[in-house]
């Protein structure tokens, strides 16, 4: 179990996180309180029977029972706004045809015209959509929620499935009086047979009055540039909603690690709700602003948890961390000094004008450490061994070279190494990465490096910077018992994209430029 920033509530039945209490204070101004609910669904333990509509309304009832539990106490505790996870409702592993009776009809041409709880009689088959309607109404809190929704098409369609309607997985935003202001259909299905992909992607979005527009896409998405970033870059948005139902995959992509990451890249804040699901390694939930966050990620016991936290609003002029190189340039000279007085004695930064990095050791005249191949994240990275106290490193694949240079605080009997990756990876989907990655490796052998781990000692001081090809680069710093850190500096210089940490604040899992070069998927 993890948290970060003021977390120590781990006894608690709610989680109560913030900035600052919010429990009998007026908000600070700039600021408003969200919520997001991690939720151990209850699932058909038969997903692939066909029952009745009346069947599937009494399992989703029992889930429904649980969201309207959480948004009277998120509601309570001055919460204006509360996400939900993906498949929370209705569960998954079903087919094609057994999910339908799960399905609600939710016109997605009807967002902001339709209050389903005040006017439940439009249309047919709309009862999940009604009660959740319902939910915000009552407890006047906007309200986002995944559930399948289903569209009926015309056989002169030619992308009309050959049963007459499409069946997506689809994404809710209700005002605090009931209104539907938005929908969103998930557009990168991750092995979802039961869906459809919709014929364009949805680039959704929501006004409220108190942090201005939320843009919303669903759990696999956030790994691709449709809709995601086109979204985000489109439309400057600068809060996000994200149901997710994440499968946890270390070293480089738990859920709470690239959350986080993602909001440090693009300077967002997220409401990240994940399901709960432990065997399934699915867990890792969070509210995160680009420099601090409010997590929950617990692989060891079962039921929810609600995290609510009071952030501050981010303006839309706000710029990036992908176009905030000038903000870079001002902290280098900073971040070399700090390295240089505290603890690294020899200099690994750029020099002005410089298009490589320069380096004024004698270190690199020593005989190199030796690289090695091993599997991580399904895809055949090149490593190097971190030895010793400190040191500088180079490791190269294609066209990507990564650069290290360390100091560990203490010496300890664990491996680490420096790992590159710049090729097409292809295992439960297909997109092209970028990565230069420290991680600790399983145990003391080179075939352990790449393996799931959760626990280290070691801290490190450590610059680790890259000539990546592609802006779009998400900074991962994830340390012991899956908690998470933040860069010091990080930032873009002469072509270079650069991460540095003095300490981390226990001991190191992965320090990562994670890189996604969406033009070569």
């Amino acid at each position: 179990m993890a948290f970060t920033m003021v977390a120590l509530c781990w006894k608690l039945p709610i989680c109560f996180l913030f900035y600052q209490a919010v429990s009998g204070r007026v908000r600070q101004e700039g600021h408003y309180v969200a919520a997001v609910y991690e939720h151990e669904s209850i699932l058909s333990p038969t997903p692939a029977a066909l029952v009745e509509r009346r069947s599937a309304l009494e399992l989703m009832g029992r889930n429904l029972d649980v969201y309207e539990q959480q948004v009277l106490a998120a509601a309570r505790q001055g919460a204006q706004i509360i996400v939900f996870p993906e498949d929370g409702i209705h569960g998954f592993n079903f087919t094609r045809s057994s999910i339908y009776p799960y399905l609600d009809f939710v016109p997605h041409s009807r967002s902001g015209k339709w209050n389903p709880c005040r006017e439940p009689y439009l249309f047919n088959d709309t009862e999940v959509v009604q009660r959740l309607s319902c939910m915000a109404l009552k407890n006047k809190i906007f309200l986002v929620a995944n559930l399948g929704t289903k569209q009926p098409c015309e056989r002169t369609d030619p992308r009309c499935p050959s049963d007459g309607r499409y069946q997506f997985n689809t994404n809710v935003a209700l005002a605090a009086d009931g209104t539907l202001l938005a929908t969103y259909r998930k557009h990168n299905l991750y092995f979802e047979y039961a869906f459809d992909t919709p014929p364009e992607p949805d680039y959704a979005f929501f006004d409220t009055p108190f942090a201005g527009k939320f843009g919303m896409f669903t759990c696999f998405d956030i790994l691709f540039f449709e809709p995601a970033v086109n979204l985000i870059r489109q439309y400057n948005l600068k809060q996000i909603v994200y149901p997710t139902a994440w499968m946890n995959q270390l070293p480089l992509l738990s859920a709470v690690e690239f959350q986080q990451a993602f909001a440090t890249a693009f300077n967002v804040n997220i409401l990240a709700a994940n399901i709960h699901h432990p065997t399934l390694g699915m867990t890792g939930s969070g509210i995160y602003t680009p420099v601090k966050s409010f997590i929950y990620h617990n692989m060891e016991s079962y039921g929810g948890k609600l995290i609510v936290a009071e952030i501050p609003v981010i303006s839309a002029d706000y710029r990036t961390n992908l176009e905030s190189n000038e903000r870079f340039r001002e902290n280098l000279h900073d971040s070399c000094r700090t390295f240089r007085s505290t603890s690294l004695d020899d200099e690994v930064c750029f020099k002005e004008q410089e298009e490589t990095p320069g380096r004024v050791s004698e270190k690199g005249k020593e005989q190199s450490p030796p690289s090695f191949y091993a599997e991580m994240m399904y895809d055949n990275f090149t490593f190097v061994p971190v030895w010793g106290e400190k040191g500088e490193l180079q490791v190269c694949a294609n066209t990507l070279c990564c650069y290290l240079n360390y100091q560990r605080a203490v010496l300890t009997d664990e491996l680490y190494a420096l790992g590159v990756f710049d090729g097409l990876h292809t295992v439960h989907g297909t997109y092209y990465v970028q990565a230069c990655a420290l991680v600790k490796c399983g145990g003391l052998s080179f075939s352990t490096c790449g393996q799931e781990v959760t626990d280290a000692t070691a801290l490190i001081d450590f610059q680790l910077w890259g000539n990546m090809s592609t802006p779009y680069i998400f900074p991962l710093l994830l340390t012991s018992g899956i908690t998470l850190d933040f860069a010091d500096h990080m930032g873009w210089k002469n072509n270079y994209y650069f991460l540095s940490k003095n300490r981390t604040s226990s001991g190191l899992l992965t320090a990562a430029l994670y890189g996604r070069w969406y033009e070569k998927d």
